[in-house]
């Protein structure tokens, strides 16, 4: 099942489980759950993809006139879109049927969902709950997304920036971060006081960013990963 290739974008193509041995379960998702181990190999890679979100956020979090600017390449801007579009559902097909696969691996159900969002695929395990891949606070999740990028990284040649998502974890977390982000904004504007918050991913980060900007207050992120964290400043 996992050789089968992905159908098309915003359906659900395939399952993981079938045609799988049963017996050694529990050291099957061993080698899913200790993806971390695996990550060491190319550390430089991952540094580099790291490195890559951050500047996004910079990117994001900075009002842009891009938009505003008058351009007589509108019918080869078209044209970049197609060519980027086709690039993202390659990446996502790629990545479907890598996740496919440590599914079968591990003797785990599940569909895969494929989407774009913006400039970034979009690969979701749905269909089940599936705590042993999201981990503590994501973690395990965060080392398999890694993970999916250098195997779309070793058949393009390019750095993926996909989004991989298990049984809606990102979802429901990017609602949690709003939240949080929302919050911190009211205790800021109340003290006048920056406020530092944990260590956060890229893609926590990024959330926090946004609804700070929403609330009319700045932040930025500092510090190494993993380490790194967003502070919230007052409005002044």
């Amino acid at each position: 099942m996992g050789d089968a290739p992905a159908e098309g974008f915003g359906t659900v193509v395939g399952s993981g489980g079938a045609g799988s041995a049963p017996g050694d379960e529990g050291q099957e998702l061993d080698t899913v759950v200790d993806a971390n181990d695996f990550l060491d190999e190319d550390d430089d890679l991952e540094d580099e993809i790291a490195d890559e979100d951050d500047e996004s956020e910079s990117d994001e979090d900075d009002e842009s006139d891009e938009d505003d600017e008058d351009s007589d390449d509108d019918a080869d801007d078209e044209g970049d879109e197609g060519d980027d579009l086709s690039s993202l559902e390659e990446e996502g097909e790629i990545a479907a049927d890598y996740i496919e696969g440590l599914l079968d691996i591990a003797d785990l159900d599940g569909d895969i969902d494929m989407d774009v969002e913006g400039d970034r695929a979009v690969v979701s395990v749905v269909g089940a709950t599936l705590d042993e891949l999201v981990g503590d606070d994501g973690e395990v999740l965060e080392a398999l997304q890694e993970l999916t990028r250098l195997a779309v990284h070793r058949k393009t040649g390019l750095r993926a920036r996909l989004m991989l998502d298990v049984g809606g974890f990102r979802s429901r977390r990017r609602a949690e971060l709003a939240e949080l982000g929302r919050s911190v904004a009211d205790e800021v504007s109340r003290s006048g006081e920056p406020k530092k918050l944990r260590a956060m991913s890229p893609f926590e980060r990024k959330i926090i960013h946004d609804a700070v900007a929403v609330a009319g207050l700045r932040s930025e992120s500092e510090g190494e990963e993993p380490n790194r964290r967003v502070v919230v400043f007052p409005a002044s």
